[in-house]
């Protein structure tokens, strides 16, 4: 009997969705990028990678795509995801606080990280228009990568951080012309270049005018009716509805859907509802962007770097080498340190995801020969997967690189040591409140932070902070530690606790050490590299939450502290004995009271 379904296409968009399912939970358990994972799992089971074996392994056709057509809706709403989003995020207020870096920093890589790769692929012998179109999709970096490297290292609101999401949000203004310019020089109605990219700069003006005057009429009203209906189903096909149908329009004129979406974004980035939205969307977002990176992994073919390994190797490096030292070179000219610039230079060195978008749909015009396309393509995913590695790199790198400028005074303040006291490692917001604890509880302590620009203000305001490096063993010394009761560690990376942790016990064996964590299995590493005590944020929110609602409830205030100081308990022992890090009974910090300092 024949199937009624056509199980090609079904086949195929299990493997997608499985991949979603197992592979993807395994990349984040081993602490790796779920971009480069999705990538990785296209170019894997993809019709180029082991699906292209299906003739002599049968079996493998329920493991492998075996036609890209069949899943490029996938990918199309995928990209139109991810223009949204960024259009989302691009509001006007948002660019004008960031504009110097945005249309400075940002606009000046673009043009001449383009003019210098367009240069070269023109030497190449490539046209000039198929090394223009190759030079600005090579230009561009990976908005999804680095900002989640960022994101996860806790470095968005870095010198370096602020500096890469300015230029990624330039590059992502960039990418509607680019696609206007090569949707229109493929439809062969362009003069010359500058003509056509005349024609496409000028074009994207309209369309902001339309989206301004569409948006202030349209699309409030249609939210702020959705909205009064309080459905919160059809606030999401309201938002879903809005994306597609103008992503369509778009498509229906001529250009992209993926340009219908940053429009779309862009409507909505204005509006009181953003933060709905984005919430909104947020289920779907993820898996169509992994999606979309799938789709996108299918078309790396492993045979290129078999046929030209040093031509993709060396145009790899050549390719993260040009836009480096350019973006360097425009950092240090607006004004970053040299350990900001070089990470900035290194992170967003490498290709990104739009450079499969332009050369995609430069391919599909008849713009650009198949090879050349495979081979950049190739050349973008390589790069691409080196960026974890060039970030860790950069931040390696960086204390070779950094300046000696001229203290502030109160950074020259040096630490009285002491006796009995205890050692806040951090000054930020928690690091603040537990200051402010032992304060009340007339414990002496000192405090320490290596943020430069934060510590002379707060000196300033009577507090007893001090600026240093807490992994520098001299400097803990000059703390105190050899006569301190105990080490309080309030900062949030993790990389930065197991540092300190292991610097106090490699001087201190004996030392108790309290330190902040992010959760229950970051609370488990603590306790197995000698922590004392770890807090981890979520089960402390939760017996919080805990305790206001009891009480709430008209529960006895006295047996709702104590039930919470027991589940505490219970967990603290749960983690101890998960790691082997069980303290004998009644062990303490050890913080003795001493008079106020």
């Amino acid at each position: 009997m024949t199937s009624p379904i056509n199980i090609h296409v079904y086949s195929d968009a299990l493997v997608l969705l499985g991949t979603a399912g197992i592979v993807i939970p395994l990349v984040r358990r081993f602490g790796l990028n779920p971009v480069l994972g999705y990538l990785g799992a296209g170019a894997i089971l993809g019709p180029l990678g082991l699906g292209s074996f299906i003739g002599s392994f049968p079996f493998l056709y329920w493991f492998t795509v075996v036609d890209a057509r069949n899943v490029s809706g996938f990918a199309d709403l995928g990209i139109v995801f991810l223009l949204f989003l960024i259009g989302l995020e691009l509001s006007y207020e948002r660019l004008k606080a960031m504009r110097r870096l945005v249309f400075g920093l940002g606009g000046s890589q673009i043009v001449l990280s383009a003019a210098v790769i367009g240069g070269i692929a023109t030497l190449a012998g490539s046209k000039p228009p198929v090394a223009l179109i190759v030079g600005a999709c090579l230009a561009l970096s990976s908005t999804a990568i680095v900002m989640e490297l960022l994101s996860r290292q806790g470095r968005l609101n870095t010198s370096a951080g602020r500096a890469s999401f300015a230029t990624l949000l330039a590059q992502d203004l960039a990418v509607a012309p680019l696609l206007l310019f090569i949707s229109i020089f493929g439809t062969g109605e362009a003069g010359s270049v500058v003509a056509t990219l005349i024609l496409a700069l000028t074009n994207a003006a309209i369309a902001l005018g339309v989206i301004v005057v569409v948006g202030r009429v349209v699309m409030r009203p249609l939210f702020r009716l959705v909205a009064s209906a309080r459905m919160s189903e059809l606030f999401v096909a309201t938002t879903l509805f809005v994306i597609v149908a103008t992503g369509v329009a778009a498509a229906v004129v001529g250009f992209s859907m993926a340009l219908g979406a940053f429009v779309a974004g862009l409507l909505l980035a204005e509006t009181e509802f953003r933060k709905a939205i984005e919430t909104a969307i947020d289920p779907f977002k993820g898996l169509l962007l992994g999606l979309f990176f799938f789709t996108v992994g299918m078309n790396i073919d492993f045979r290129e770097l078999a046929r030209d390994p040093v031509w993709l190797v060396g145009g790899a490096v050549g390719l993260v080498a040009v836009k480096s030292v350019i973006l360097i070179v425009l950092a240090r000219l607006f004004r970053l340190s040299w350990p900001a610039s070089l990470e900035v230079g290194l992170l967003l060195g490498p290709g990104g995801e739009f450079a499969f978008v332009g050369i995609g749909m430069a391919t599909t015009l008849g713009l650009i020969d198949a090879n050349v396309s495979s081979f950049t393509v190739a050349l973008t995913s390589l790069t691409m997967m080196l960026t974890p590695a060039l970030s860790h790199l950069a931040r390696r790198l960086a204390p070779m690189v950094s300046e000696d400028k001229p203290l502030d005074p109160e950074l020259a303040a040096a630490p009285s040591g002491g006796s009995g006291h205890a050692i806040v490692v951090g000054h930020g917001r928690v690091g603040q409140v537990v200051c402010a604890m032992l304060d009340r509880h007339q414990f002496q302590y000192l405090a320490v932070d290596n943020d430069a620009a934060a510590v002379p203000e707060q000196r300033r305001q009577g507090r007893t902070v001090y600026y240093g490096d807490a992994t520098n063993p001299e400097f803990l010394k000059s703390c105190g530690l050899m006569e301190a009761a105990a080490v309080i560690v309030t900062i949030g990376e993790p990389e930065g606790i197991d540092a300190i942790v292991a610097q106090v016990r490699a001087l201190r064996e004996d030392m108790p050490i309290v330190s902040r964590a992010r959760d229950a299995e970051h609370a488990r590493h603590l306790y197995q590299i000698g922590v004392t005590d770890a807090v981890p944020e979520t089960i402390e929110a939760s017996l919080l939450l805990s305790e206001a609602a009891l009480i709430g409830l008209g529960v006895a205030m006295g047996l709702v502290v104590a039930s919470i100081h027991e589940k505490r308990e219970e967990f603290r022992h749960e983690l101890q004995q998960a790691a082997g890090a069980t303290r004998p009974a009644g062990e303490t910090t050890g913080v003795r009271r001493k008079p106020s300092h």
